[in-house]
């Protein structure tokens, strides 16, 4: 009986300091399904939520990407929410205004905007491509995102919407939108995290994808708004080599 009572202890004693040393560290333990990358002012944890939807958390700032499919898929009010394009995949009118509390702030293109009314109107920051402008102390840069195959023009239009990089904690983070391997997302630098999509007939093949990932040379990259397509194939045509880390997640088991 000592024994276990002694056993017992030492389990409590140990689990207290870990506690302990979580707490007092500031650090604290990631939730299933984030990734940290680590940052000044704090790790920024990004969660996939669904396709082409994620949610990005640093020093105390939301960032929601893209939220349809209903606020219940929402856990957190959102500081930013950045809306890429007018299709149902990347905009629902009803989720943006069930999900955007009191201090949120919506940046989307024109085309986005021109869709809403009220409250949430008034919420939202226009940027075209090019424009860049900082939102609760975060910088948003705005990027083209377009098609430029023939058969495929009549999806994306050039000016229409928006990719965006993003910067947190001295990190620059590249979200593409629907797109094609275009000269700007080419001539990107300094990308820390990508999150690069593909998935036909609408943006991109995986050897597209992978061909512009190789150029531009972010640091991490996330296959994300995938569906249909072979994300294993993309990591190995990006290479063990290419000085990329390609990072494969689950956007559809939600």
């Amino acid at each position: 009986m000592e024994i276990m009572q002694f056993t017992h202890a030492v389990r409590m004693l140990f689990s207290m300091s870990v506690f302990s040393a979580v707490i007092f560290s500031g650090v604290a333990a990631e939730a299933p399904g984030v990734d940290s990358i680590p940052a000044e002012k704090g790790a920024i944890q990004i969660r996939p939520i669904n396709h082409a939807t994620f949610e990005m958390d640093w020093n105390g700032k939301t960032i929601l990407v893209d939220p349809v499919g209903g606020a219940e898929k929402y856990e957190k009010t959102p500081d930013i929410i950045l809306v890429t394009d007018i299709h149902g995949d990347h905009f629902n009118a009803d989720t943006l205004k069930a999900v955007a509390k009191e201090k949120t702030k919506i940046v989307a293109p024109e085309a986005v905007a021109s869709k809403l009314a009220g409250e949430v109107k008034e919420k939202t920051v226009v940027l075209a491509n090019g424009e860049e402008k900082e939102v609760e102390g975060i910088k948003i840069e705005a990027m083209p995102m377009y098609n430029t195959t023939p058969e495929r023009l009549k999806f994306h239009n050039k000016g229409r919407g928006n990719g965006y990089v993003v910067t947190l904690g001295g990190k620059r983070i590249y979200i593409s939108g629907d797109t094609e391997d275009i000269p700007e997302m080419r001539a990107l630098k300094n990308i820390d995290v990508a999150f690069v999509c593909m998935n036909l007939p609408y943006t991109m093949t995986v050897e597209q994808a992978a061909s512009a990932v190789k150029e531009f040379k972010p640091k991490i990259v996330y296959p994300y708004h995938y569906r249909g397509s072979d994300t294993e194939k993309f990591k190995e045509l990006v290479g063990k080599d290419s000085g990329v880390e390609v990072r494969l997640r689950d956007w559809y088991g939600k």
